[in-house]
């Protein structure tokens, strides 16, 4: 559980049966819901893929690695829920950046990063999002460093169709596309990214972005909506 202020102006997890959430009008209380745990195929991949990076850093990856890893993530601070920094331990930092390129397909980074951030990218926009694809149109910044660097690649999340109304989504998200960059000529903005949801004019679609770069950087996300309008 994360908590801030004798007054509670911030806070994220349950207590005592209650839970610490925020919407768009601020900090509440809730009742504490016990989560479900449908153990769909997909989680069952990613858990794998987990499970495997755990082991390949007790078992490939070498002491010295593993020690630039620890000075990779001692020098890059992430963000938590509160919007709070802190600092991941260098296996939490591998782990952060790789269960992300090996769901992707991508090549595993089993060298720190020597560059201290987490990669940068200019955010990208929602263009028309259709329902005879279904598709989402992505336009994106080609001239940034991740679309010229072979081996890296921007990631893309769509969730399944809401209603117009809703406003706040958390997720899930389903890894729907791959922007990869290219060293010798740069990939072409809108891409056109597809569902795998079937979609109707009205709704709404929720799109993650994130940024894989070849060094094993890997970006904070970037989130934002489109109206299905086609």
């Amino acid at each position: 559980m994360l908590i801030s202020s004798p007054v509670i102006a911030a806070g994220s997890g349950s207590v005592a049966g209650l839970t610490l959430s925020r919407n768009r009008g601020g900090m509440y209380l809730r009742a504490r819901a016990v989560p479900t745990n449908p153990n769909t195929l997909a989680q069952q991949v990613v858990r794998g893929h987990l499970s495997d990076l755990v082991v390949l850093w007790g078992s490939t990856v070498t002491a010295t690695q593993r020690a630039a890893w620890a000075t990779y993530a001692s020098n890059t601070p992430l963000t938590n829920a509160l919007g709070a920094s802190f600092f991941a331990t260098g296996q939490q930092m591998y782990l952060r950046s790789n269960i992300g390129r090996i769901s992707a397909g991508l090549v595993r980074a089993d060298n720190a990063p020597t560059v201290f951030d987490l990669g940068g990218y200019t955010n990208p926009l929602v263009g028309t999002v259709s329902a005879a694809g279904p598709t989402a149109a992505i336009l994106f910044t080609n001239t940034d460093l991740w679309a010229n660097e072979d081996d890296s690649s921007m990631l893309v999340y769509l969730s399944r169709p809401q209603n117009a109304t809703v406003n706040y989504f958390k997720g899930p998200y389903k890894l729907s596309g791959l922007i990869n960059g290219d060293a010798s000529t740069a990939p072409t903005s809108p891409a056109t990214i597809t569902s795998q949801f079937a979609l109707a004019v009205g709704q709404k679609v929720f799109v993650r972005v994130v940024v894989t770069r070849a060094d094993g950087r890997f970006s904070a996300d970037f989130r934002a909506f489109g109206i299905v309008t086609t």
